[in-house]
């Protein structure tokens, strides 16, 4: 079931592989989550020290958070890959030019996971292009619809 997508990704990315993550988190952000209190428009991905961390995710605090506790909803949260693919990534990004972005946020087995694709820039005749393709597959539904009612 998702939960939140970065639909922003799809636009200005080309997304050639995708890893599912876990994440680490804190007590109040996993009762926001399951609130649907979630935003990955502005997330992305960064390497430090062999490891990877979401950054710009944006997971605000429900009200009846305890106290305490002084929730920062734009903290970086570490992200929990195998050692393989974390190595494959590394090479990725540092050699080949890709980016890491998050895609989309969802549950496995009751627990929350993250989707990262390693994504290619697209430039912005492509972003037309992709939005000309969309609209005109839109169109063909609508005229085949239009045709079968007849």
């Amino acid at each position: 079931m998702k939960i939140a997508q970065n639909k922003k990704a799809f636009h200005d990315y080309f997304i050639e592989e995708r890893y599912e993550a876990g994440l680490v988190l804190e007590g109040w952000e996993a009762k926001a989550i399951r609130a649907g209190r979630v935003q990955l428009k502005d997330a992305y991905v960064l390497i430090r020290g062999g490891e990877i961390y979401m950054v710009g995710g944006h997971i605000s605090a429900l009200p009846t958070a305890s106290t305490h506790i002084h929730p920062d909803a734009m903290r970086t949260r570490k992200l929990l890959l195998h050692g393989e693919e974390i190595e494959h990534l590394i090479g990725k990004v540092e050699r080949a030019g890709y980016t890491l972005v998050p895609l989309d946020m969802h549950y496995k087995n009751g627990r929350i996971k993250i989707d990262i694709g390693l994504a290619r820039g697209k430039k912005q005749h492509d972003k037309r292009e992709t939005e000309k393709k969309r609209d005109w597959d839109r169109e063909k539904q609508r005229l085949m619809r239009s045709n079968s009612k007849s």
